[in-house]
């Protein structure tokens, strides 16, 4: 790997573990439209560079994810409750959500990947209020929506606060909240998802060298370093800022995001 590329991923990996700690989001909806921009200027296998770039991002969540629950948690604002509910069909659905992704080319993967982030910006953008008596669904119910979150995250390779969060607020959470939890689910996600990426993509033939399955070691490894020095900073401003604004970042930050790969999938 040549020193420039090593710079840009040592920056992007800054930039996305800010963006775990301020939104929750596991910094898979950054990471993702970037590494893919990345391994296209390095001449990666064309059919295989967004099914890398979302393994990669996936399971780099397994570090962001630890550094900006800690900064959450020790202000109290992680739900452990729903995390303990959401967790086992989090993990049923992570594990799907990467064989989903493993039966699709580049462009209908890269056309998922907008899709979904487009609708979750909407989401939050529109800024719905929840009837006042709403609350979390029964332990079915949970495990439905945990599945759902895992199945989705793990296509994309997101740790899925751009499903998590929206869900959360409709069920009365309040953003501050619902953005710590986010970030303890992204564990989980990751860690199902990236075992998943592995056991498929080793079967998958023409992969560049340093690649584990559909991950890319080299590009983990210093990604990984620089977003666990910055989540924490991302959590601390993220308690500082005021519930509108931070609903506006997360939804416009999606928005930018859906657009690269939407018109990376036609291109």
């Amino acid at each position: 790997m040549d020193i420039s590329l090593i710079i840009a991923l040592l920056a992007l990996g800054a930039a996305v573990g800010f963006a775990a700690g301020l939104l929750g989001i596991g910094g898979g909806m950054l990471l993702v439209p970037f590494m893919t921009m990345l391994l296209t200027a390095k001449h990666f296998p064309r059919e295989h560079i967004v099914h890398m770039a979302i393994a990669t991002s996936l399971a780099t969540i397994m570090f962001t994810s630890i550094s900006s629950v800690r900064a959450h948690h020790a202000r109290g604002a992680v739900l452990w409750r729903v995390v303990r509910l959401l967790a086992p069909g989090i993990l049923i659905g992570s594990w799907i959500g990467p064989w989903i992704g493993a039966q699709l080319n580049a462009t209908a993967l890269a056309m998922s990947f907008a899709i979904f982030v487009a609708f979750s910006a909407t989401q939050m953008l529109l800024d719905k209020k929840p009837a006042p008596g709403r609350d979390f669904p029964g332990p079915g119910g949970m495990l439905a929506a945990g599945g759902g979150i895992g199945t989705l995250a793990g296509l994309v390779g997101a740790g899925g606060g751009f499903v998590s969060v929206p869900f959360m607020t409709w069920c009365n959470v309040k953003i501050h909240n619902a953005v710590a939890t986010s970030a303890a689910l992204g564990f989980p996600i990751a860690l199902a998802g990236t075992l998943s990426n592995i056991y498929f993509g080793m079967k998958t033939p023409g992969l560049p060298e340093g690649a584990l399955g559909f991950i890319y070691l080299p590009a983990l490894l210093v990604i990984s370093i620089a977003s666990v020095m910055t989540a924490p900073l991302g959590a601390k401003v993220a308690h500082q800022l005021p519930v509108a604004s931070l609903k506006k970042v997360f939804a416009l930050l999606l928005y930018s995001l859906a657009g690269y790969m939407l018109f990376k999938a036609f291109r």
